[in-house]
């Protein structure tokens, strides 16, 4: 199995829950969020800056618009946004009824669908449902009310596979998936994650289809096949809740990791000085470009 070491500190800012990365192509930048600091960042690589937007309600994720600003899941549903201020403006609360519950990690597909999945904040029980909004604004629900963790969502590079993870189960789940209505069906396991590893939190796909899963409380980001189930190559990260991670830079081989400082004790910070920050190694292989919602 293969270790990368090569791992840089480009931003030390002790996010409480850093999570959700996406590379824009379009602006040469990374956007993530901050979920328990209710703040979205973006990284410029070519100016080594970092600009904060302060938001009033926990973001689960934020993904670029096609037609410009963002579109977030956030804690009270899901809101364009756009300015300097953090203006929100309110696109569908499919869980209004569910005031224990928010929105976590998300994603947009080829077709310019927004995928988001829901948690309950205190983590107990299955209660969370994943969503899918539709470019027009539409609203459906993919899976009702047996999710626990709704984390991770990627595409394999010939569209005809969605991979979804909810982290409790420290399994990846393969659904077959029509590109064309977004319809996903004959769910099936293709990872699953060792004792000690940690439990799968955000993905990445590569070009070559392989999965690279960031690992909550071990230390790591994996990669897996998700034909044969094998675990290729480990990336270790000096953070112990490691959260997401997303290709970017102008090759697409640069792999961004953001994660966690939450529950951190004052005696953690010794081991972890740099929990919260944003890390990048350039690796051997390809992503694939961000998809934005609106197509």
């Amino acid at each position: 199995m293969k270790q990368y070491t090569e791992l840089e500190l480009v931003w030390d800012g002790r996010a409480m829950l850093g999570e959700g990365p996406v590379w824009d192509h379009r602006s040469h930048e990374v956007i993530w969020v901050d979920i328990d600091g209710m703040r979205v960042h973006r990284y410029r690589p070519a100016a080594g800056a970092v600009d904060t937007l302060q938001l009033n309600q926990k973001i689960g994720a934020v993904v670029p618009r096609a037609s410009g600003g963002f579109v977030a899941a956030m804690e009270h549903g899901f809101h364009i946004l756009g300015g300097a201020s953090g203006e929100a403006a309110a696109i569908a609360d499919p869980e209004a009824h569910l005031p224990g519950n928010r929105f976590n990690d998300g994603k947009c597909d080829t077709a310019g669908r927004f995928w988001a999945g829901t948690m309950k904040m205190n983590e107990t029980g299955a209660s969370g449902s994943l969503y899918c909004l539709e470019p027009d604004g539409t609203l459906r629900t993919v899976l009702n009310g047996s999710v626990k963790i709704s984390n991770g969502i990627g595409w394999s590079p010939d569209n005809r596979t969605m991979y979804y993870i909810d982290t409790p189960t420290k399994q990846v789940v393969a659904y077959s998936y029509d590109a064309a209505t977004g319809v996903i069906a004959e769910p099936r396991t293709v990872v699953t994650m060792a004792p000690g590893e940690g439990s799968p939190d955000g993905m990445a796909v590569d070009a070559a289809g392989n999965l690279w899963v960031a690992l909550w409380g071990g230390w790591q980001v994996g990669c897996w096949n998700p034909t044969t189930g094998e675990k290729l190559a480990t990336i270790p990260v000096p953070v112990e809740r490691t959260s997401s991670c997303a290709f970017g830079g102008e090759q697409l081989d640069e792999l961004y990791i953001t994660t966690a400082s939450v529950g951190m004790r004052e005696e953690d910070w010794a081991k972890q000085p740099h929990a919260g920050g944003l890390f990048r190694i350039k690796l051997p292989v390809q992503g694939l470009r961000a998809n934005f919602y609106g197509g």
